[in-house]
C-alpha cells in the first residue's frame, strides 16, 4: 500500500482538498493508497477553511479532519510526499534531507516524464551547484547561468496558488488544478503498479 502525504502551509486549504480528492478517486479506482495531509506552518486542530470545505462539498467529497503540523513521524510514515509549492518542497528537504528522494511538488510529480524530467534534473543539479558555490563566495560560469535561465523559462510552474482568504472562485480554481494533478498522479501510481515484478 502506498502512503502519500500532501503538504501545504496551514493544512486548511490545498493539502486537505488534495487529501480528500485522492482518497475518493483511489477508492473508486480500487487503489490501495493511504492518504494524509499536514502543514509546514500549521497548528494542530484548526478546521478546514469554510471555502475549502464548501468546494469539497460541491464536489460531493467528505471534508477531512482538523489541521496537523508536519512532523518527523509523518515524514517517516510517507513513501511519497507531495507539496503544493516548490518552496514547501525546499523547506521539507532542508529540514529532512533524508526525505529528498521522496519529496516533490504535486504538479512536478504528476507531470514528470521524458524530456521534462531530464530538464528538471539538470535545473536541480545546476541550482544545487549554484547554492554550494555561493556559500563559498563563488558563482556559476556565464554558460551555466545562461543554461539555468533557459531551463527555468522552459519548465512549467509547479506551484498551486494559495487561495486562503480569497473568494470561493479562488478555491474552485485551486481545486481544479489539484484535481487535474491528482488524476495524473493516479495514472502514474497505476503505471508503477503494473511495472512491479511479480
Amino acid at each position: 500500500m502506498r502512503t502519500i502525504l500532501f503538504v501545504c502551509t496551514g493544512n486548511t486549504c490545498r493539502s486537505p482538498m488534495a487529501e480528500a480528492m485522492l482518497r475518493d478517486l483511489a477508492g473508486r479506482a480500487g487503489k490501495a493508497v493511504e492518504v494524509r495531509s499536514a502543514g509546514l506552518g500549521a497548528v494542530d486542530g484548526y478546521p478546514v477553511s469554510p471555502n475549502a470545505a464548501e468546494t469539497l462539498r460541491r464536489r460531493k467529497l467528505p471534508v477531512p479532519g482538523p489541521s496537523r503540523a508536519l512532523s518527523a513521524d509523518q515524514i517517516a510514515w510517507a513513501d511519497l510526499i507531495l507539496t503544493m509549492t516548490s518552496s514547501h518542497k525546499q523547506a521539507i528537504v532542508r529540514r529532512h534531507p533524508d526525505a529528498a528522494d521522496k519529496t516533490y511538488t504535486l504538479k512536478e510529480f504528476a507531470l514528470r516524464d521524458g524530456a521534462l524530467a531530464a530538464d528538471l534534473e539538470e535545473a536541480e543539479r545546476l541550482y544545487s551547484e549554484w547554492q554550494i558555490r555561493r556559500a563559498l563566495g563563488q558563482n556559476l560560469s556565464e554558460e551555466e547561468r545562461r543554461r539555468l535561465e533557459e531551463l527555468e523559462r522552459r519548465l512549467p510552474d509547479f506551484d498551486i496558488a494559495d487561495p486562503f482568504g480569497g473568494p470561493l472562485s479562488f478555491y474552485e480554481k485551486s481545486a481544479d488544478e489539484i484535481e487535474n494533478a491528482v488524476l495524473r498522479l493516479l495514472d502514474k501510481l497505476e503505471d508503477a503498479e503494473h511495472r512491479k515484478p511479480d
